[in-house]
């Protein structure tokens, strides 16, 4: 028998808190988010991509509206630079269907779906703590309310994180990535990048990293209403990590001529850094007290799983709460369920970063069947969306 009438509080109003928030909505919870941003989120962020089965059941359980714009593809492209030094060469093609999406899009669409619970912009939350009763307080400079739950969505520095795990620090990996996005008018003059993008994320191999490339919608509708979304993974010089033109360098020596000139573009827009790391929390749950999200776990960028994980920890804690006759036995469940599957994305990162940055293997002398025995070595039994077969 379910757990009726509990008081949900949910610490952050990203992607994380914003489906938790449905999560409990729809498992017929009172739910109340603190966002410490006093606007809007939909400006935040830049293409993410999800399992095509997760955004269908998404959309057929509510917490996606099926109009929010998307951008499928079903395969994935392998490119290095030819041996002329300008023109691009194929080397692999798997299938890999992703439904690409915008950071900003989906932020909105699970906003609306959370429009039943009580969101507080502008207060941040400065502290989480126990009751003696066996719930949960939280404070910010205006209340302090009491709640049977209390879920830490509030990111990769989580005060709720602090309360689980407390000491918990990321592991930097070594290395840097590159982020950013370019209206496709930018592509104008490369004609075949687009062809390729319209059906087919890419990836660039170069010596010591990668660059990932993908299309994402923009929101204004249209079929060419779109941004290109990219990733470029390298180990910077000392202490150059953000230095302005260092990634630009690193296209026009290794990559073929167009990705090149897409990267320089890429430069003067939106282009953002910042250093790979991960964590994982020893639980992902502990009552009254969940995590979710980046709260509960950081994972490298090669698994995609950042939005992912958020979403199916959202799945996860509705399930639990229909299936459990208490919190704490709710609370219970998902930990079961997310504190391993958190450690096995965290594993299945450093161990993609290690075959394609760290360890990166000579990708001139890569061809099809070169790829697939390295893709299976790589992930080493363990599943990845992005790998499917």
């Amino acid at each position: 028998m379910a757990a009726t009438g509990l008081r949900m509080g949910v610490v952050g109003g990203s992607i994380a808190g914003c489906a938790m928030a449905v999560a409990g909505l729809r498992a017929g919870a009172d739910v109340t988010v603190y966002e410490r941003s006093a606007g809007a989120l939909q400006d935040r962020g830049l293409g993410i991509v999800i399992p095509p089965a997760l955004h269908e059941r998404l959309v057929a359980t509510g917490y996606l509206d099926a109009a929010m714009p998307t951008a499928p593809v079903a395969a994935r492209v392998w490119l290095t630079r030819a041996p002329d030094g300008r023109s691009a060469r194929e080397f692999a093609r798997q299938p890999s269907p992703v439904t690409p999406c915008n950071w900003g899009l989906l932020w909105q669409a699970l906003r609306t779906a959370s429009s039943g619970a009580r969101h507080h912009r502008g207060r941040p939350v400065t502290a989480v703590e126990r009751t003696a009763s066996g719930g949960a307080v939280v404070r910010t400079a205006e209340s302090e309310e009491t709640y049977d739950i209390v879920v830490g969505a509030d990111g990769h520095e989580s005060l709720t994180r602090r309360v689980l795990a407390p000491g918990l620090r990321p592991s930097p990996a070594g290395y840097a990535v590159w982020r950013g996005t370019l209206p496709l008018g930018a592509l104008a003059e490369h004609r075949r990048p687009l062809e390729l993008l319209r059906d087919a994320w890419v990836t660039v191999g170069f010596p010591g990293g990668h660059g990932i490339f993908y299309l994402i919608p923009r929101g204004g509708g249209g079929a060419d209403d779109r941004l290109l979304a990219y990733a470029i993974y390298a180990t910077p010089p000392g202490r150059s990590r953000g230095e302005a033109g260092y990634v630009r360098q690193l296209a026009e020596e290794y990559f073929p001529q167009e990705w090149a000139e897409i990267v320089a573009h890429g430069e003067h827009t939106a282009m953002t850094c910042h250093p790979v790391a991960d964590l994982h929390a020893p639980l992902a749950a502990d009552p009254p007290f969940l995590l979710a999200g980046d709260a509960a776990g950081v994972t490298r960028p090669h698994t995609a799983s950042g939005a992912v994980k958020a979403l199916q920890d959202a799945l996860c804690l509705e399930e639990a709460l229909r299936a459990s006759a208490s919190a704490a036995g709710a609370l219970r469940h998902y930990a079961r369920e997310r504190t391993p599957e958190g450690a096995r994305l965290v594993d299945l990162g450093r161990r993609l970063g290690r075959a394609q940055v760290e360890r990166a293997p000579d990708w001139t002398a890569m061809d099809q069947g070169a790829v697939e025995a390295w893709c299976r070595a790589t992930l080493a039994g363990t599943s990845s969306y992005l790998y499917a077969d």
